[in-house]
């Protein structure tokens, strides 16, 4: 295992325990405060993080290179996040988890066309068992009662959210190759900042929701989010695709699925019936046969 498909394991594993948390807080934040405000708080984390292992002094990182980063951070966390949690309210998290299908695929197609990734036949063996489980997992509550106005609307802001996550990751791979990582993690999520602003600054919502207040727990709770499904998550998710092929990460990535559901049999006592098992089984093979390629 190189340190890229760990970093990209990594990821996945931390990004299943702030979903949980990023569920919970979308019952109370809309999604586009809910955005702003877990951005904020990463970025505040980010910042001391760079000047305390980079150091102060800027990186040689060109204009150009520094406009990508701030686009990506724009197109991959303003807007897809945003549009994510929109649709993550609507479908819930079994209907999500099957429209995140489409993530892994959108990557080794843009990468394929633009980046000239390749994969190998174990490679490609691994990725089916991979999208395999995360299908069988990802059912837990595809029974949810959904008019079909809202199921449209909910598929279609979720497949928009997974297009531009994949589109934003593509298009800052040379960066993150050539970059250090940490200022590539804090230039995209400024960009992320800014292009909410932006939003806020021309659309009909205030920064700060009307008639919204968050008890303690619930800070609690978006600091534990902010940490755990977005800071940690987004460094170990950009190493993964700064350290090995952006195909390969991505298909990584997707156990995340799988870890939401080992977690909560874990911790949550919830039960692990035979499709699940079956799913974990699948993903984990394909996990094996990427790691062993």
């Amino acid at each position: 295992m190189g340190i890229g498909e760990a970093l990209s394991i990594g990821s996945a594993l931390a990004w299943a325990g702030g979903v949980v948390l990023y569920t919970r807080l979308g019952r109370t934040l809309p999604p586009l405060h809910l955005n702003l405000f877990k951005n904020l708080l990463v970025f505040a984390m980010v910042v001391p993080t760079v000047l305390l292992v980079e150091g102060a002094r800027w990186p040689a990182i060109g204009a150009g290179t520094v406009a990508l980063a701030l686009a990506s951070g724009a197109i991959g966390i303003a807007l897809a996040d945003t549009l994510y949690f929109r649709a993550l309210n609507t479908l819930g998290a079994g209907h999500m988890g099957v429209i995140g299908n489409l993530y892994s695929p959108l990557v080794i197609v843009l990468s394929f066309a633009f980046l000239g990734e390749r994969l190998d036949a174990l490679q490609i063996l691994g990725f089916v068992l991979v999208m395999s489980g995360v299908g069988l997992v990802s059912r837990h509550d595809a029974d949810r009662p959904l008019d079909r106005a809202a199921l449209r609307r909910g598929v279609l802001l979720g497949a928009m959210a997974i297009a531009l996550m994949a589109v934003a990751i593509v298009m800052i791979k040379r960066t993150l190759e050539q970059q250090p990582l940490l200022w590539v993690v804090a230039i995209r999520l400024a960009g992320a900042i800014l292009g909410m602003l932006v939003a806020f600054a021309f659309g009909r919502h205030a920064p700060m929701p009307a008639g919204v207040t968050l008890t303690r727990g619930e800070v609690w709770l978006l600091l534990a989010a902010a940490f755990l499904g977005q800071y940690l998550s987004m460094i170990l998710w950009l190493g993964g695709y700064k350290f090995t092929e952006a195909s390969v990460a991505s298909i990584l990535n997707e156990s995340a699925s799988v870890f939401i559901v080992l977690l909560a049999w874990l911790f949550l006592r919830e039960p692990l019936d035979r499709r699940r098992l079956a799913g974990v089984g699948c993903t984990l093979a394909g996990l094996a046969c990427m790691l062993l390629s």
